[in-house]
């Protein structure tokens, strides 16, 4: 729906004035909802953060206990040979060799405890950085869903995309306009004119050369300009259904080649050419011009 139409018919605007808008507040909750998905998304990243640090200092914290455990596991062990020496002299009981047998047993078991749990917050350290990098992707796409949104909101505003003046507008304030319709038309300051020049006269027209042309609507008044472009085929091989003349009846007719003319600037009464006004042509073509071949040409 049209929410404002600012411009009126035949109006003169400057490139970038705004044409018309359309209702825009369902992109803008779109553009909001995008901007707050992206802060979840950067909480979310910056929990991983956290969360890697955490598993940092746990794998600190597990690899102390793995060597207090290693150093209780190197005492119980010391301990037990040094009962198992001394049993043979009754220093030492039986009973109580069994007892330093089991602390030896019992220190080793915590040993592979330890190491176990150490190797368990080593893969919860690599769980977290393998997260985060589906965490950063997970950002970049809210950013692009911004970017997204941000086209959608600016293309609920038409602007002009240069100077001109407005046709009649055929837009209205509250009304609906399909997709692909035409709202405006937009004639742009700057004028040219399309000739259909014969192919008989094409011989020695070259880019560049003057152009002198009456305008029948402005009562014969002469005016200037100069060749800018020239076709690169025979206007008749552009249209729809070309001739074809592969059943031998042949006519001849002298095909028309479209020129462009660029109508030069600063003189009198050009404010009054208008698009679809009929001209007459004619081309200067003692005056050496530019050789019609390459990119420049078409």
């Amino acid at each position: 729906m049209f929410f404002e139409v600012p411009v009126q018919d035949f109006q003169f605007v400057k490139a970038g004035d705004l044409l018309v808008r359309l209702d825009d507040r369902i992109y803008r909750q779109r553009l909001d909802q995008a901007i707050a998905q992206l802060a979840v998304q950067k909480a979310s990243l910056a929990n991983n953060l956290q969360q890697r640090r955490s598993a940092e200092a746990t794998i600190g914290q597990r690899q102390a206990e793995l060597q207090n455990s290693i150093a209780q596991s190197r005492k119980s062990a010391a301990d037990l040979r040094r009962n198992q020496a001394l049993v043979t002299d009754g220093s030492v009981s039986k009973s109580e060799l069994d007892v330093t047998r089991a602390a030896d047993a019992q220190a080793n078991a915590a040993v592979a405890e330890a190491r176990a749990v150490l190797q368990i917050a080593r893969e919860d350290l690599q769980t977290v950085i393998v997260n985060r990098g589906s965490l950063e992707a997970s950002v970049a796409n809210a950013q692009a869903a911004i970017e997204l949104a941000r086209i959608d909101l600016d293309n609920t505003r038409i602007v002009a995309p240069r100077d001109g003046q407005l046709g009649q507008i055929g837009v209205r304030l509250g009304a609906y306009v399909n997709s692909g319709a035409q709202l405006m038309a937009l004639v742009p300051e700057q004028r040219w004119i399309v000739a259909n020049m014969k192919e008989t006269q094409m011989a020695h027209v070259r880019l560049g050369q003057p152009v002198s042309f009456t305008v029948d609507a402005l009562d014969g008044h002469e005016m200037r300009g100069h060749v800018q472009r020239i076709s690169p085929a025979a206007g008749s091989e552009f249209s729809l259904l070309p001739a074809d003349n592969a059943t031998g009846n042949f006519v001849k007719i002298s095909q028309r080649i479209p020129v462009r003319i660029v109508v030069d600037a600063d003189q009198p009464m050009l404010e009054h050419l208008r698009p679809g006004m009929s001209v007459v042509v004619s081309i200067d073509t003692s005056v050496e011009g530019d050789e019609p071949s390459g990119p420049e040409a078409r």
